[in-house]
């Protein structure tokens, strides 16, 4: 097998480009202390109380009110490691972005919906869900799987994982940066990154929602509030 993934990763690409990070947030900050402040005063005596007990911060821009760090992060620590496409989630983690945005979300929105699936199969309410998207500039030598789908259907399965945590296993002994491969959900190209160093400058580029209607199975996305930017359809959320 390994011999296989040899020739199958024989190509490279030095990419040096933003991918964007799609991840789960809100649009708007919600005030933490309301349940406990009557007043405006109250409430800045509180965030100054809290501010006392956190550890002073070189950077306070960047650490609050959102750590821009755990974005790059957050995949590479053994306590939030997952099971995915090129790794089983015990031996290490992975980072995944996209070249695009629309790859972006009709990947995790069939990651939303299989959420929702296992966890409330019985929801006949809309579900709504908030996203917010990072570009983050990777610099890496990556593996191109670009165009490897046809000889390699596996590697894009929409039902196994085994054979691409097999060549994820390879890839991160071999001690590979990470590599491009299409997207299994629609016509695009997702990154997956093995090394953090490689990914840095994490800048916001915008928010989504999500409305997931049980009646008719279909996700829609706003990227501005109550207009619907992209119908993802049930054979997509499959």
């Amino acid at each position: 097998m390994a011999a296989d993934f040899g020739a199958l990763c024989a190509q490279s690409v030095a990419y040096q480009d933003d991918l964007i990070r799609n991840i789960r947030s809100i649009r708007i900050s919600q005030d933490l202390y309301d349940d406990l402040a009557e007043t405006p005063e109250e409430t800045r005596v509180a965030i100054a109380a809290e501010g006392r007990l956190r550890i002073p911060s070189a950077q306070p821009t960047i650490t609050r009110p959102f750590d821009y760090g755990t974005v790059i992060t957050y995949s590479f620590e053994s306590s939030h490691w997952q099971e995915s496409r090129f790794s089983d989630g015990r031996q290490y983690g992975v980072w995944y972005g996209a070249t695009d945005v629309r790859t972006t979300v009709y990947e995790t929105a069939f990651h939303w919906h299989r959420f929702l699936m296992d966890s409330f199969p019985d929801v006949d309410t809309e579900v709504i869900g908030e996203r917010r998207l990072f570009n983050v500039h990777c610099d890496a030598l990556l593996v191109d799987l670009r165009t490897s789908a046809r000889q390699t259907p596996q590697l894009v399965s929409r039902t196994s994982y085994t054979f691409a945590q097999e060549l994820g296993r390879y890839l991160f002994e071999q001690q590979q940066n990470g590599l491009l491969f299409p997207s299994a959900r629609c016509d695009g190209v997702n990154a997956a990154v093995f090394n953090s160093m490689r990914l840095s400058n994490v800048r916001d580029k915008a928010y989504l929602t999500y409305r997931y209607s049980p009646s008719i199975r279909q996700v829609k996305v706003e990227r501005t509030p109550g207009r619907t930017w992209i119908l993802i359809s049930p054979t997509d959320l499959a």
